[in-house]
């Protein structure tokens, strides 16, 4: 089996063979930023993202045009009218309708016996996802209300014009028609809309007429005299009708959700929405993410908050900035995120103090080349073999006395007092967080322990409370581990099965070699669409002994199982070895259900290669580089700032010249994918 360095549970067994090189990355934050890519291939931190962001569903949001996409998070559907933006079809589409409805009002009878089938419309494309589609509803009718939208065959969104728009603006203003159609669409209760003062009662008398008729079962109108105007002006209110409550309409009034971009510094995800919690009376479990970002890093992520409103939050941004945590693009939306629902991450990065892994004679000069070669070999290699997909340590938790798989392995064996206990294990310092850690192994006195806890530790302080309640015994620590969002319960087995997954990668790659083989499993479409790096689509196919022979599969299409219920395991002497693994850790007959937390592992299958997108490099001298954001708001800001440094720069060329370079490297990944081990591939040493 392959050599495993204890200290991150990830083999250094590795794809390409050449010779790689040393060097430190995270020696300060700004060398490791992260930046989210949405569902959609755009950078968070460069533009809006979700299924609320009206720009966004109609095609009027920036995107970086160099970004190439992966053909795997390509929309199967969605706008379908060319190479145009959806917003500028409607736009052109609203031109053609406005002329096509500008028949003076004595047409009326002409205009009511058009044909149906002489109407425009305009097909948006099809939209499976029910919410999405409600989306893509709204948002049409919020920026163009003179348009109409209805659903035809299921999930094709077609665009027409509003015959009721056309007929109120023959009475009113295009603009007053506008702003009562968003104030309909709105449906904010004891709202109210009013039109423009108008002293003609008869015209009044229409215009009550027309929206009794077209709309009286939502509004009702009523003409009010303005007795401080000049003349005693006379207007028209619209208010919506009240309607008797129902359950629906309770649960959708009390849900309100906010999305937004985080951008965080050496922090912890989960610390960073405990400080966020705390600075918004909320909770942690309110905040939803697609996934969780590097501690030692500047990451931008999508997050939503639940019942904190887009006021409240903006409110609070300056008294989030002064905690390190920076909140722009605060927006309203519909539903919490999901983990997973992304694209995968960009990554800007800086390798510092480069040094070949054998140092031969030669002059300074012969060793500058020569690690120039190094660096270009190794990215070269990458770019065209890709690296060994394994999971990172941070999924293990770095630096940590006990890790996070032998908490789950504790937690599938159901030794729920044993996991509490390694949970709580302290790391070496006297840091607070391992003060209360080790004070409560001591004592088992849980009201102390969370006393000396800080407020940002969310998980401990979650569990002390519950064990302080219930007590240290087996049902109280069932309990503590109840108290944590079923998020934060299923990564410690999951922990423990991306363990058993690494293993089985640098065994399968030991004993079986760099081609597929007879019973290994693969993806048996090339264009398979994953939400994520793990998936559990069915299209799992078992390589067949003509199949090896012809070579009809690659080692990219090769994937291994996540351990589970209802994975199928290799059939070949990948599935002995899987079942003598468990067995080795007393899990031979698990179920992967642990029934008193409320945790069902079905297992899933994760490829076994993965691929850097977009990969550029460069090599600097130390001091020059910058890495970058992603190309948002914040690029811009580095590149002032890179300008205004240039003179104090060029005064140390001489000393930087001598120093070892530094390696720039820009590229994509796949979600749950690891930066960490691209590097690992291309410098063959553990970083």
């Amino acid at each position: 089996m392959a050599e495993t360095c204890a200290a991150t549970n990830v083999p250094n067994r590795f794809i390409s063979d050449h010779e790689g090189f040393t060097g430190t990355i995270k020696t300060c934050t700004k060398d490791f930023v992260v930046t989210e890519i949405d569902i959609h291939g755009h950078l968070v931190n460069a533009c809006l993202v979700g299924t609320d962001s009206h720009d966004a569903l109609l095609g009027n949001s920036k995107r970086n045009p160099e970004r190439k996409r992966d053909p795997r998070t390509r929309p199967r559907s969605g706008p379908g009218p060319g190479r145009h933006s959806v917003h500028e079809e409607l736009a052109r589409f609203l031109t053609r309708t406005t002329q096509n409805d500008s028949d003076p009002p004595g047409d009326d009878a002409k205009t009511q016996t058009r044909s149906p089938t002489q109407s425009l419309e305009l097909s948006l494309g099809s939209f499976p996802d029910k919410r999405r589609r409600a989306a893509v509803h709204r948002a049409v009718r919020r920026r163009f209300p003179s348009l109409m939208t209805v659903t035809h065959d299921g999930c094709e969104i077609r665009v027409r014009g509003d015959p009721d728009h056309r007929d109120l603006c023959r009475l009113v203003s295009p603009q007053e028609s506008d702003g009562f159609f968003r104030f309909v669409d709105a449906k904010v209760p004891g709202s109210a809309y009013s039109f423009r003062p108008d002293g003609a009662k008869a015209h009044r008398a229409a215009v009550h007429h027309f929206l009794s008729r077209r709309f009286g079962k939502l509004v009702e109108t009523k003409s009010f005299s303005d007795q401080g105007g000049t003349g005693g002006t006379t207007a028209i209110s619209v208010r919506l009708k009240a309607r008797k409550r129902t359950k629906e309409d309770s649960v959708e009034e009390e849900v309100l959700y906010t999305a937004f971009t985080l951008c965080k510094e050496n922090l912890e995800t989960l610390e960073a929405i405990s400080y966020m919690a705390a600075t918004l009376g909320a909770v942690p479990s309110d905040f939803s993410y697609a996934g969780i970002k590097d501690k030692r890093a500047i990451t931008y992520q999508a997050m939503v908050v639940k019942n904190v409103s887009v006021k409240r939050l903006t409110e609070k941004a300056a008294e989030l900035e002064r905690r390190g945590l920076r909140v722009t693009r605060v927006r309203p939306a519909t539903e919490p995120l999901r983990l997973g629902r992304l694209a995968g991450n960009h990554f800007d990065l800086v390798v510092r103090h480069l040094k070949a892994h054998a140092v031969d004679g030669g002059g300074e000069r012969d060793a500058s080349s020569r690690m120039a070669a190094a660096v270009e070999r190794a990215v070269e290699n990458v770019k065209a073999r890709g690296f060994v997909n394994y999971y990172g340590p941070q999924r293990f938790g770095t630096g940590q006395s006990v890790q996070s798989d032998r908490v789950g392995l504790a937690l599938l064996k159901e030794d729920m007092v044993g996991a509490v206990r390694l949970f709580f294990t302290p790391e070496d310092g006297d840091e607070p967080h391992n003060q209360a850690k080790r004070y409560f192994l001591q004592t088992e006195n849980a009201k102390e322990a969370l006393a000396l806890m800080p407020v940002s530790k969310a998980r401990e302080r979650l569990m002390l409370r519950a064990l302080h309640r219930y007590g240290p015994g087996a049902d109280g620590c069932t309990r503590a581990w109840l108290s944590l969002p079923h998020g934060m319960r299923v990564f410690y087995p999951h922990a423990y099965c991306s363990r058993v997954w690494n293993e089985a990668v640098a065994h399968r790659l030991a004993t079986l070699g760099h081609a597929p083989r007879q019973g290994d499993l693969v993806w048996q479409q090339q264009d398979v669409e994953e939400d994520t790096g793990d998936s559990n689509l069915p299209q799992i196919h078992v390589v067949s002994d003509e199949e090896e022979r012809d070579g009809v599969y690659t080692l990219a299409q090769v994937v291994l199982p996540m351990p589970g219920n209802t994975v199928t395991y290799p059939h070949n002497a990948m599935g002995p070895w899987y079942r003598e693994r468990l067995a080795t850790d007393g899990l031979v007959d698990c179920r992967f259900r642990v029934a008193g937390l409320k945790l069902n592992l079905p297992g899933c299958y994760r490829r076994l290669m993965a691929s850097p997108r977009n990969l550029t490099h460069r090599l600097q001298a130390q001091g020059n580089e910058v890495a970058g954001g992603g190309g948002g708001e914040e690029e811009e800001e580095r590149e002032e700032e890179e300008e205004r440094d240039s003179e104090e720069t060029t005064t140390g060329t001489r000393k930087s010249q001598s120093a070892p370079p530094a390696l720039v490297l820009n590229f994509d990944l796949a979600t749950s994918s690891y930066a960490t081990v691209c590097l690992r591939e291309m410098m063959k040493c553990d970083v």
